[in-house]
């Protein structure tokens, strides 16, 4: 059976605004669809943070009923053994509700990606957990122009061990100029991608993205295969 091929049909760059932590904070809402379309992902926010002061920002709040992911991209988050680093993850299930704490309060620069992701209704009170992989422990599929880091679910031939309430697929991809990937995706999840360096096309058409945009892919009603073609730009 031939894989259907996945095209983009929304490309835009979404606005950066001041960040609630206050001066030299900026966040980009990356997911900016209907839920309809975006379902099972709620949010995306794309976190600059360039401290110059020792006052504290953050600090304890609680989540019920949904799970975060979060991705350093730059710098640190967190002290001593639970502080995280560029490359690690984190998934936390909410479920029945967790407090947890984000206090920043040294000068630092510092980039992450936080994910909110839809429970299924039957699992809005499941007992809290929290997963994280270091940056060297996350699976990749290496070969001589790309890297992919699966960070959840199957992709590229490498499974993530993070467990899932709904399944997801969680990957960077970091292409060569002009490098082309060809994967597998099943045809009826929603799909995003979000360029964080560079330019690349997408699907046969080779519909362009350049850094900062997000592109949403076209989506089967049906289970089945779906082919996802990335070429990067020079």
């Amino acid at each position: 059976m031939t894989n259907k091929s996945r095209h983009l049909v929304n490309i835009y760059t979404p606005e950066s605004h001041p960040g609630f932590l206050g001066k030299g904070h900026i966040a980009r809402p990356v997911v900016a669809v209907e839920f309809s379309q975006s379902d099972p992902f709620i949010m995306l926010m794309d976190d600059m943070l360039e401290k110059k002061d020792t006052i504290p920002v953050g600090g304890p709040h609680p989540h019920a009923g949904f799970e975060t992911v979060t991705l350093i991209l730059e710098g640190e988050l967190g002290v001593g053994p639970h502080a995280m680093k560029a490359g690690d993850f984190e998934m936390m299930t909410a479920g029945s509700g967790i407090v947890h704490t984000e206090t920043i309060d040294k000068p630092m620069k510092m980039r992450i990606l936080q994910l909110w992701l839809n429970l299924p209704k039957h699992l809005r009170k499941a007992t809290p957990r929290v997963q994280r992989l270091s940056g060297e422990h996350v699976p990749a599929a290496i070969s001589s122009d790309s890297t992919v880091n699966v960070y959840s679910g199957a992709f590229a031939g490498v499974t993530s061990p993070v467990k899932n309430h709904t399944p997801i697929i969680i990957a960077k991809i970091s292409l060569k100029g002009n490098a082309s990937l060809g994967e597998t995706l099943p045809a009826d999840f929603s799909g995003f991608i979000y360029v964080i360096n560079g330019t690349v096309e997408v699907g046969e058409s080779r519909q362009s993205l350049e850094a900062d945009q997000v592109g949403w892919l076209n989506r089967e009603e049906v289970p089945g295969h779906s082919a996802l073609t990335l070429t990067a730009g020079a």
